[in-house]
């Protein structure tokens, strides 16, 4: 079974201290948690900036922190305001933009394997 961390301890993280990780869409993402079977990031869009469109090979969701942006999943666009979840399945394209005029938040969470333990990534 995975551990929290090798102490077996909470771990607390403050993601305003970590840095922003290189990535093809050029935007502020910060990697706040990795396991075998889950991997999350928080993404900040400034006003006018896009994530550019892309397939994800495992289901994912989002959670809008702050701000509202537009979504599109498919052929499936949307507007999604603050404390709002989107869900994502496998190999569909997606792409989150920023079309206001104040930063967008969003916590990206990456399903790498199903309940059942299963791996979920394509080989």
């Amino acid at each position: 079974m995975y551990q929290l961390n090798r102490y077996n301890e909470m771990k607390i993280t403050e993601v305003a201290q970590l840095e922003s990780v290189k990535n093809p869409h050029n935007v502020d993402v910060r990697k706040v948690f990795e396991a075998p079977d889950t991997s999350a990031v928080v993404i900040t869009l400034k006003p006018g900036e896009s994530l550019k469109k892309h397939v994800t090979p495992v289901a994912v969701f989002f959670y809008v922190l702050e701000g509202t942006g537009v979504v599109e999943t498919g052929e499936e666009r949307q507007s999604v305001g603050r404390d709002s979840v989107v869900e994502s399945p496998a190999m569909i394209a997606h792409t989150w933009k920023n079309e206001s005029n104040a930063v967008v938040r969003i916590l990206v969470v990456k399903i790498l394997t199903t309940g059942k333990g299963k791996d979920t990534r394509l080989r």
